[in-house]
């Protein structure tokens, strides 16, 4: 059991238990191993706090993509590619305006009517979107999507807490995507010098030459310098 899911049964946004059971999933957050793990955690909590039936989140990515990173029912997955797929939406409205969206009821709300038509038909009722936006320039990292199969399902105290719980998720997924670049940085750079080394052996030239050589190779083939690097060291043989 994880540790926070004993407090969270009643949470109340403003009272001791909820800021203590935000305590403990800040220090998970901490303590998990990379993105994913993360936002599976997020989600997992978000079943525990909220008055919801399934969550989920999406995060974007490098060129304004919007992948799925964590669902807790493939029904969330549905509901998110058919936004995705579409670029519209209530999840694809809270990403580009960075702001909080409510629908109370899929059946009665008209403001995305053939997306909110396929998902009260997967059970859908009630859905809550909330932006991950970070620093202070409110850079959106993602959006944590909550739904429930009973109309009118969240109530402001919901709203509250899903705000809340979105601050922590972006800041522990920023924090998990910025460790695995630091981490695939110090790879890369001991994948480069091994091939250095490899060039500097086998045609005896000095580091400076051999990184060149390297370099070159990645532009020529417009291939990462890692790649040609993991390349070499594998096949003992540059990119044709």
């Amino acid at each position: 059991m994880r540790t926070w899911e004993t407090d969270v049964a009643t949470l109340d946004p403003v009272d001791g238990a909820a800021a203590d059971a935000f305590a403990r999933l800040a220090v998970e957050l901490h303590d998990a191993s990379g993105v994913e793990e993360t936002v599976e955690a997020v989600v997992e909590f978000a079943l525990q706090a909220l008055n919801c039936t399934y969550a989920g989140i999406a995060l974007s990515t490098r060129g304004h993509r919007t992948e799925i990173a964590a669902v807790t029912d493939p029904v969330v997955a549905d509901v998110f590619t058919l936004q995705i797929d579409a670029e519209d939406g209530p999840l694809v409205a809270s990403l580009r305006d960075r702001t909080t969206v409510l629908i109370r009821d899929t059946l009665t709300d008209d403001r995305w009517p053939e997306w909110a038509a396929k998902v009260s038909g997967l059970g859908v009722r009630s859905v809550l979107d909330v932006p991950l936006m970070l620093g202070t320039d409110s850079r959106t990292v993602g959006a944590l999507g909550l739904y429930s199969p009973d109309p009118d399902a969240f109530g402001t105290d919901d709203e509250a807490i899903a705000q809340i719980l979105a601050r922590h998720a972006t800041v522990a997924v920023a924090t998990a995507r910025h460790e695995e670049t630091m981490a695939q940085a110090v790879d890369a750079r001991k994948l480069v010098g091994m091939a250095m080394g490899i060039l500097m052996e086998r045609f005896d030239v000095d580091s400076d030459r051999a990184f060149a050589i390297l370099k070159r190779y990645s532009q020529d083939t417009n291939t990462k310098l890692r790649d040609v690097a993991q390349q070499l060291i594998d096949t003992r043989t540059l990119p044709h």
